[in-house]
């Protein structure tokens, strides 16, 4: 979500981890690849016995059916393949590819490529999902990332991690302005294309091309399985299943619900997401089971079921008990699944969505920002009553969209009866990341340590907060305990995989409450990369 003007910010994080090469390994791969598979390699949405794999065809002419053939190996060599087959892509989908490969083993990394018009892709890597006797899970949590607001180095760092089981994306993979109009890329040769906003699907699948010849989205992509969801600049800013506050008919940009199909469209085509007859119907939300250590729900706060923002001051309307920020349908979709869950004796139960989910300020009062939850306070209190209902003992929120971090213990009522220092009251916590490029200016100037502390001090249940450096976190889970590492990345101005541990905190199982971590959750096993 947009909070900030329009104007270039200065990173505030430091570091000296020594210096970075004239040329990524990254960039030499660009340069030298084939034409063919420009927009490099991808894999996403894994389960215990599958996962999808993708690319994307740049045709020799623009129309005409295109045949690509797959391989899937248990070996970076691509020596013990696996499983293999041909398809076919064309205009229809924008020469975008995407097989579903089934028959694989749990827990398994693999080994992939494609082939077409006489060229061979880079190799890429993936990984099945556990299935049972699971000891850690590592995630890589990662939003809003904006080509024209700088490099996405956040990706870049990620990138080097082998030991990461899965990318989460939680929305803003893209932005539909136009250059300047949020982050000016000029200087950094990243105008957005094409250089308006997006309206039609021709603009959306011409943006979404672009991000994916970014050389650091192609490294994080071709190293890691993605598991994503949208938010808001996927379609246009502060959007909702009627509309959008950057959708104007009257100035030439049609219905919106031709807008809206168009984007979802150009998003399924380009993203590394199962489609099925329910995410072609615009239904994204869906689970992730790693085994018996955790459940992921990725959620849709945004288009399918969303009512209309409100003015932070019309508190009539924000406490309105029926108000809506998932729809019924994956409201029920949502309580099944966490009955489902505890069933399962899953230890941990993790949902990945968009927008914060801890409550900002007391009922009565105006909403902090009416485009989180906190302007759709009955939807909230829904979902508390699931949690309690199911009696879901190490409940996990995953946000994005706040260009900056915080971290929280979830009280219903943190303003009454919550105890900080315990936990009393905590039915969960959240852990919202910062983004890989958009700007904040929470913290920075003069008087950012007193905005930070006086955002610690109007909220009781808040741990951490910080937005000064642009970066991503790390979720590592165990059966004792959950823990999340901020990564601060030095720039956004410059090429660089030169980071920082900013923070880390823990839950320990069955408590709910956050404390602070004294140092980060060590690296674990890992397959090897892919190769260069």
């Amino acid at each position: 979500m947009r909070r900030i003007s329009r104007r270039d910010f200065l990173a505030t994080s430091t570091v000296a981890l020594g210096a970075l090469p004239v040329i990524r390994a990254t960039e030499l791969r660009a340069q030298s690849s084939d034409p063919v598979f420009r927009h490099g390699v991808a894999s996403g949405d894994p389960l215990a016995d599958r996962v999808i794999l993708w690319t994307r065809v740049t045709p020799k002419a623009p129309s005409g059916a295109q045949t690509v053939s797959w391989q899937i190996a248990r070996d970076p060599k691509m020596a013990q393949v696996v499983s293999r087959g041909e398809t076919q892509t064309g205009a229809a989908r924008d020469f975008t590819v995407k097989v579903d490969v089934t028959g694989l083993d749990p827990g398994t990394p693999y080994y992939y490529r494609f082939e077409s018009i006489g060229a061979r892709s880079a190799i890429g890597r993936t990984r099945t999902l556990p299935a049972a006797g699971v000891a850690r899970i590592r995630l890589g949590v990662v939003s809003c990332s904006n080509l024209p607001q700088g490099y996405f180095n956040a990706y870049a760092c990620l990138a080097k991690r082998p030991d990461i089981d899965a990318i989460l994306h939680l929305g803003d993979y893209i932005y539909e302005y136009a250059n300047a109009q949020y982050g000016d890329g000029t200087r950094f040769g990243r105008i957005p294309s094409p250089n308006k906003e997006m309206v039609a699907l021709r603009d959306y699948r011409e943006r979404h091309a672009q991000y994916k010849t970014d050389p650091d989205s192609q490294e994080i992509h071709r190293q890691h399985p993605f598991i994503v969801t949208w938010d808001d600049h996927e379609f246009t800013n502060n959007a909702w299943k009627g509309g959008a506050q950057n959708h104007n008919p009257r100035e030439g940009e049609g219905d919106w619900s031709a807008r809206r199909a168009a984007a979802e469209q150009a998003y399924f085509e380009w993203m590394p997401i199962r489609e099925d007859a329910q995410t072609l119907q615009g239904r994204i939300y869906r689970t992730f089971r790693f085994g018996d250590l955790a459940t992921l729900l990725m959620l849709d706060t945004r288009v399918v079921g969303r009512d209309a923002q409100t003015p932070r001051e019309d508190t009539t309307t924000i406490e309105q008990p029926g108000r809506q920020l998932l729809g019924a349908e994956q409201e029920g979709w949502l309580a099944e699944q966490l009955v489902t869950s505890v069933r399962a004796k899953s230890p941990w139960t993790v949902l990945g969505q968009q927008v914060m989910f801890a409550p900002q300020t007391a009922a009565g009062v105006r909403a902090s920002n009416p485009d989180s939850w906190d302007g759709y306070r009955g939807s909230r209190a829904r979902v508390f009553d699931m949690i309690e209902r199911a009696k879901v003992s190490n409940f996990t929120v995953l946000t994005g969209d706040v260009h900056s971090s915080w971290a929280y213990d979830l009280p219903r009522r943190p303003f009454n009866g919550y105890d900080k220092a315990t936990g009393k009251g905590s039915l969960g916590v959240e852990f919202a990341g910062t983004s890989v490029s958009s700007p904040s200016n929470l913290g920075a100037g003069p008087t950012g340590e007193k905005q930070l502390l006086d955002a610690m001090a109007a909220r009781p249940h808040l741990h951490y907060v910080d937005g000064r450096y642009r970066g991503y976190f790390v979720l590592d889970l165990t059966r004792e305990r959950l823990q999340a590492d901020y990564y601060a990345v030095a720039t956004v101005f410059d090429r660089s995989t030169e980071e920082r541990f900013a923070k880390g905190f823990i839950s320990e199982a069955g408590r709910n409450h956050l404390v602070e971590a004294s140092t980060q959750a060590p690296a674990a096993n890992a397959p090897d990369p892919a190769p260069i």
